[in-house]
């Protein structure tokens, strides 16, 4: 007779039998290794199976570790525990090594984050984890802290003198004394530079030491909020402790920041954090300082200006619960928090709040998911709110607050119309663009000229044969930077030196066309030589600390002339300024892009709200060659409200978002005919979709940048649940191409910008 007991070989056989699992009997006997779930920061729409080493604890989801992935080695990231794999488990990798010693990197929030964003967004896991990492723990090495505090040795005298060259060394080391320690930031900012810190180190005449964090000053007391701010606040903190949403809609100047400031105050007092986004690193030195005044040493920024260290420093304070207000740009809304209590979004239908390359997330919607994962309130403000955060408002998913009045005695800028058909123009600006700006400045004011353009001139030519300056990338033309006798493409980059001759008919005669803000920026100053030309734009504020430096320098209220791109639109109080001047809004007039008119008339009731924010009136002028157009028309005389509502009703009747749903496949290949058929590819494999209209491939209307060809399809649905099922299967098909190595595409779900 058989005997009534199996073996263990016996049941291991049978349960590998029965299971179906494809696992060695030598591994589920010695039990050395587990399986794990890993995300790696690759294009691939997928995890992979590891196998994890038995000398290590079990693993955790949301900790680093070391992989071999092909002929690499990859910080990725640990999603689960497996108890089986479709992969033979001879064919696995093992994990190398564990790089979270202590806590896991990503927490379970963030884990939980990543795993909603790569869905709806239809993107890798892995990226999107690895850009929620700050730029220290994408590496192997564990984060170096660099030594922030610097103090003299204790005697200086057994220690070697000092060159007798050495002047500026003497000087830093005699200043050290002086102040027992300086920062590596407060030696900078004295003029010592590195190479002169480094030797007094090497000297061993510098000891680090922990950075004395001086006492913060008492705070500045709150103003007096008018009956709107106050309902405002007041509503807010009503909804602390549970998920609600908010649309603020103030007008410019009517002290939205101080509603922030004070919401926050309640925050706090429940022990909690209070995240702020603002669209731009320009706008982040000024709202520091306000919200540094309010609320001394317990804020903190985010921004691209910090470097590493200094990111990887306030990341771990934000997750740490050791700061309080965390104050940033768009991928602040990533980072840990350790109790979240509300979330503002400054300026919610700017643009730049939308990642345009890689993982095409918006920070204003994971804000809103972030606030319903923390279970507190959310408010969206803005002065031109978006038609989508308007939209939630009319569907009854967002709650409206209204500021209607101007802080203070403030009144709203008269708005003017000036049409320059057939006037003449001095590098673009009208004999009466001219005289106002001279009134102003003799009325001890200040103007601000406003032109979304940098560089001198957007094209040059010859005036002889008719050659054009043009990038070889792209199909765009080359910009003049006049200053550094350079042409640049502002759409990949490219640089070349500003010729001085036609290098197609060797003439000299070349012309420049079109005015830039450099342009504008000499012929100000050669009008009005008497008084401060400022330009703010990419190109004079790229160097660390320089745009607070100018914005000092208009602070100071004298008479002068600012000259700058949209990044003296958003958010900045200049209480001198009396007059706006647009140099050119109709370029914003004439796009295929449907939202075109929306963001054109946001930019121009955002840069006219520079106007008399202070307690002297102020004035728009507007030059355009379309007078005429509905548009301008609709904004000057019914204002931002009017203009909103006859949009949204076109947007109803012809299905645009956010009246629908909408998402764009991008493709980009060397060929054109590549991206064509890949795309034409995914399009026929997705006819049975009809709920969900597929329109292209659609090359872009700049088909060539920076030496690609780019071509789309648009997905439009009723329904979001019929667009992701229609981008679900469009990810399958195009993962299953075979496509040449130099072939990449995206998804890009809501997008701001159709091409």
């Amino acid at each position: 007779m058989p005997s009534r007991f199996i073996k263990p070989s016996d049941v291991a056989t049978l349960f590998l039998y029965t299971a179906g699992f494809n696992f060695t009997l030598n591994f589920i006997a010695t039990g050395m290794n587990t399986l794990v779930s890993i995300a790696i920061p690759s294009p691939l729409r997928r995890h992979f199976d590891y196998l994890w080493p038995a000398e290590l604890t079990a693993p955790r989801p949301g900790e680093r570790v070391l992989v071999p992935f092909g002929n690499r080695r990859l910080v990725a990231t640990v999603l689960d525990s497996l108890a089986s794999s479709d992969v033979p488990t001879k064919q696995l990798k093992s994990v190398l090594e564990r790089l979270d010693q202590g806590e896991p990197a990503i927490s379970k929030d963030l884990l939980a984050l990543a795993r909603w964003a790569a869905s709806y967004y239809h993107h890798p896991i892995g990226e999107c984890l690895q850009q929620i990492l700050p730029v220290a723990l994408r590496k192997a090495t564990p984060p170096k802290i660099a030594t922030t505090a610097w103090q003299a040795h204790g005697n200086t005298d057994e220690l070697a003198p000092l060159p007798k060259q050495a002047h500026q060394q003497r000087a830093l080391l005699k200043a050290i004394q002086q102040n027992g320690q300086l920062s590596r930031r407060q030696i900078k900012d004295m003029g010592f530079s590195n190479s002169v810190l480094n030797a007094l180190i090497k000297g061993h005449y510098l000891s680090p030491c922990a950075e004395t964090t001086p006492a913060p000053p008492a705070p500045q007391p709150p103003l007096t909020p008018n009956p709107e701010q106050a309902a405002a606040v007041n509503t807010l903190t009503a909804a602390l402790g549970r998920f609600e949403r908010f649309l603020l809609e103030g007008v410019t100047g009517s002290g939205k920041t101080e509603v922030y400031l004070q919401a926050i105050h309640s925050v706090l007092q429940r022990g909690q954090q209070a995240l702020v986004l603002v669209p731009e690193i320009g706008l982040t030195p000024q709202t520091l300082a306000r919200f540094e005044q309010r609320y001394p040493g317990q804020v903190v920024a985010l921004h691209s200006g910090l470097n590493d260290n200094e990111r990887y420093r306030n990341w771990q304070a934000i997750k740490h619960g050791k700061a309080a207000i965390v104050l940033g740009t768009r991928s602040a809304v990533l980072c840990d928090f350790a109790e979240l209590g509300l979330i503002i979004v400054d300026e919610e239908h700017d643009a730049s709040y939308k990642q345009q390359d890689g993982w095409h997330y918006s920070a204003r919607d994971i804000a809103v998911k972030r606030a319903a994962d923390w279970s507190c309130p959310v408010l969206l403000a803005s002065a031109t709110p978006s038609l989508d955060s308007l939209y939630n408002v009319k569907q009854g998913r967002y709650q409206q607050l209204v500021l209607q009045q101007r802080a203070g005695d403030a009144k709203p800028p008269s708005q003017r119309l000036i049409d320059i058909r057939q006037q003449p123009l001095d590098e673009g600006l009208s004999p009466l663009l001219f005289k106002q700006i001279e009134d102003t400045l003799n009325a001890g004011n200040q103007a601000l000229v406003f032109l979304n353009r940098r560089g001198f001139a957007p094209l040059v030519q010859c005036h002889s044969c008719g050659w054009m300056a043009e990038c070889e990338s792209c199909d765009a033309r080359m910009t003049v930077h006049f200053n550094r006798r350079e042409l640049r493409c502002h759409h990949c980059d490219a640089r070349g030196a500003l010729p001085s001759h036609c290098p197609q008919c060797q003439n000299s005669s070349l012309t420049f066309q079109g005015p830039g803000t450099e342009r504008l920026e000499m012929a100000l100053k050669r009008r009005f030589a008497d008084t401060p030309v400022i330009r703010i734009d990419r190109d004079t504020t790229s160097n660390k600390g320089s745009m607070q430096t100018l914005v000092d320098r208009i602070h100071n209220g004298d008479p002068a002339v600012l000259v700058g791109t949209q990044m003296l639109a958003k958010g900045h109080h200049f209480p001198d300024v009396t007059l706006v001047a647009v140099v050119d809004i109709d370029g914003g007039l004439f796009s295929p892009d449907f939202r075109a008119g929306e963001r054109t008339g946001q930019l121009l009731l955002q840069v006219a709200g520079r106007a008399g924010r202070g307690d002297k009136p102020g004035t728009v002028l507007i030059q355009t060659h379309c007078p005429d157009h509905p548009v301008l028309q609709q904004l000057v005389h019914s204002g931002y409200a009017g203009f909103a509502n006859t949009l949204m009703a076109e947007r109803e009747l012809m299905g645009l978002p956010p009246c629908s749903f909408m998402a764009v496949m991008r493709c980009d290949a060397k060929q054109l005919s590549s991206a064509e058929q890949f795309l034409t590819t995914v399009s026929q494999g997705l006819q049975n979709h009809k709920q969900c209209d597929i329109i292209g491939p659609l090359p872009a209307p700049m088909a060539r940048r920076a030496g690609r060809f780019r071509c789309s399809l648009l997905f439009q649905a009723a329904k979001r649940s019929q667009l992701h099922t229609a981008l679900n299967q469009a990810c399958h098909v195009a993962e299953q191409q075979r496509r040449l190595g130099d072939l990449r595409w995206s998804i890009d779900v809501d997008p701001i910008e159709m091409f």
